[in-house]
């Protein structure tokens, strides 16, 4: 790796131009928010009030970033807009040019709202210089040199607690997986249970972006009906561990089949998942998924039977209710006809969708729900991390 000491020596120097500068870029940065509170409403919702769940922070978290794939340089584009936190460092293993080309541009989410140049010393984003490293080793990363506190890891490569060890005695304060936890790490979604956190985690992981997409749908019917058992069915947009055409996979046979050309049954954890955020319905949920021929968002579905008698139209106001009210911003009601596109770069976990769902009989009900399996999941990552270091921060106050 790479660590220069230009941009230690100007960091210091530049604290308060940077603070301003970010809250006023902020302040401009608007992103489209589908919490329908009426026919056609679209509503224009500023990414620093994108949810009111976690513990607002009295000063801007020191964030970093190891691994700068497809939700790494999502989360580096949304903190780079938010007053919330600053990014201190991004570790990769790509040239610094070619990492400001990848954060610039982008097929789905479109071109970044703003200025990027790869420098010597690593990226200068709207004027603001984000220091660079280039390790595969994590004891390695310059963490503690730049800063660099609250650490997204996004390789997908260190997702226990033991293999990030190495990333906390370079100096890292916590880590937050951006994918499931291989190891019995706690686990926190965003608006269902990040009150679980304790300031004596280390390492937290953000879930996936399926349960992300699920478990706010689920919190709000079990806490009204109860949940007696679901299946739930993801339909996924296609990721970047797929096939471009016909491979070979001999873990998964179907999976190492063309991406872009088929429909393809795969198995997911994540409906087991929200046990671990929801313990009441352990052993009440599992799914499966079909990876489809899209490039982003994906939609839910959860057929369950309920414990309590109800009618859709019920159903329909209390998740509305509480999309409206203290899940806002992570639970969103829509009543449009609307269809995947339409949801691209949405920041809410899951848009309760209104008019696709069914119901059988009083306690048997179909709900679906949308989500930017990207977009909306690199938003509660940062979430995670600006609320963990609040709590943290209450702690040591």
């Amino acid at each position: 790796w790479i660590a220069h000491e230009n941009a230690h020596v100007d960091q210091s120097t530049q604290t308060a131009k940077h603070t301003a500068s970010k809250a006023q870029r902020a302040s401009k940065m608007k992103v489209s928010a589908l919490l329908v509170t009426g026919a056609g409403a679209f509503t224009m919702t500023p990414l620093q009030t994108r949810t009111q769940t976690r513990a607002a922070p009295t000063m801007a978290v020191a964030g970093g970033i190891n691994g700068f794939g497809r939700i790494g340089r999502l989360v580096a584009r949304i903190i780079a807009k938010s007053p919330e936190i600053d990014l201190k460092l991004v570790n990769s293993g790509a040239a610094n040019e070619y990492m400001a080309y990848q954060m610039k541009y982008d097929s789905i989410h479109g071109r970044y709202p703003g200025t990027i140049e790869g420098v010597d010393d690593g990226l200068m984003i709207d004027g603001v210089l984000c220091p660079t490293s280039h390790t595969r080793d994590p004891s390695e990363i310059p963490f503690v040199e730049f800063g660099a506190e609250y650490i997204c890891e996004s390789t997908g490569a260190f997702l226990t607690g033991e293999k990030v060890e190495p990333h906390l005695k370079a100096g890292a304060k916590k880590i937050v997986f951006s994918a499931p936890a291989k190891d019995d790490s706690p686990t926190v979604v965003m608006g269902v249970n990040e009150d679980t956190y304790d300031p004596s985690m280390l390492a937290v992981s953000c879930a996936s972006c399926t349960t992300n997409g699920l478990a706010p749908m689920v919190k709000a019917l079990n806490d009204k009906w109860g949940i007696e058992e679901g299946l739930m069915t993801t339909v996924h947009a296609m990721t970047a561990t797929q096939k471009v055409v016909d491979a070979s996979s001999n873990k998964d046979w179907r999976g190492g089949r063309c991406a872009s050309g088929n429909i393809i049954p795969s198995s997911t954890g994540a409906a087991k998942a929200v046990a671990k955020v929801i313990p009441d319905v352990k052993g009440k949920l599992t799914g499966m998924a079909f990876r489809v021929p899209t490039a982003d968002v994906s939609v839910v579905d959860l057929t369950c039977k309920l414990k309590e008698a109800t009618t859709y139209d019920d159903i329909c106001a209390e998740i509305k209710r509480r999309a409206d009210g203290d899940m806002k911003g992570i639970l969103g009601y829509c009543d449009e006809p609307l269809v995947s596109t339409d949801f691209e770069t949405e920041p809410t976990s899951s848009i309760f969708d209104a008019g696709a769902g069914i119901m059988l009989s009083p306690k048997f009900v179909k709900v679906v729900a949308w989500y930017d399996n990207e977009w909306g999941y690199s938003n509660r990552v940062v979430d995670l991390m600006c609320h963990m270091a609040a709590v943290d921060a209450k702690v040591t106050a």
